[in-house]
């Protein structure tokens, strides 16, 4: 498959290079064509690794990952237009958490809206599943590295690409998948980030997750 990686962070290398290795083709998105980090990327990745600017990226995918900062993730995409992502689905796994005031963390944006709405709002013929903000990068490609199996998450308004979204998360290693419904329950999973990240002031680690455990009814 061929997918489209917009961001050179750590979570967007980290899922890139994984997606190669899984013998995926991956172009990751940046700012400007010829950005040093995704154009060093591209050439230690190996085969099916290349690299190009937001439009390009979002061009190249059939699924495209949104993994720059959640205060850029909706310019990113508007930079990587909208014809580039009409119909395709677009995986929004950023998070809206304000770095300007330190710790602990607060999230930006309306109170009541999520970052996942805004992205489905801004992009109203992309089909936007928000997935994978709820763990660390190296969790994200690596579920067992925390010990046992634990839970992920995922919501959307169109449930085939959700379906998408959730085979390309089992490559990934996980089994423990639950659909929250449509694109509002972003929300919750984004709020849960200052959950996380109290847990991972106590742990001292972002080697964690969570496995639901529910009762008969």
């Amino acid at each position: 498959m061929k997918i489209g990686v917009l961001g050179t962070g750590t979570v967007g290398s980290t899922l890139a290079s994984k997606l190669v290795a899984l013998g995926h083709e991956v172009r990751m998105g940046a700012r400007e064509a010829n950005n040093a980090k995704a154009k060093a990327w591209a050439e230690s990745a190996g085969r099916g690794a290349s690299a190009g600017d937001f439009a390009d990226a979002a061009a190249f995918g059939e699924i495209v990952l949104s993994c720059t900062l959640g205060e850029k993730a909706v310019e990113a995409l508007r930079a990587a237009k909208a014809e580039n992502l009409r119909g395709k689905v677009v995986v929004d796994v950023s998070n809206p958490l304000d770095f300007s005031r330190g710790m602990p963390r607060v999230l930006t944006g309306s109170a009541g809206e999520s970052l996942g709405e805004q992205i489905q709002q801004a992009l109203p013929d992309a089909r936007v599943v928000k997935a994978l903000n709820t763990v660390n990068a190296g969790v994200m490609v690596d579920p067992r590295r925390v010990g046992g199996e634990s839970d992920l998450f995922l919501c959307g308004n169109d449930a085939a690409a959700k379906t998408r979204v959730a085979a390309l998360l089992k490559e990934l290693g996980w089994t423990r998948i639950h659909d929250l419904g449509p694109i509002v329950s972003a929300r919750g999973m984004e709020a849960y980030l200052l959950f996380w990240l109290t847990l991972m002031g106590a742990f001292k680690t972002a080697d964690f997750n969570v496995r639901i455990v529910r009762g008969e009814s």
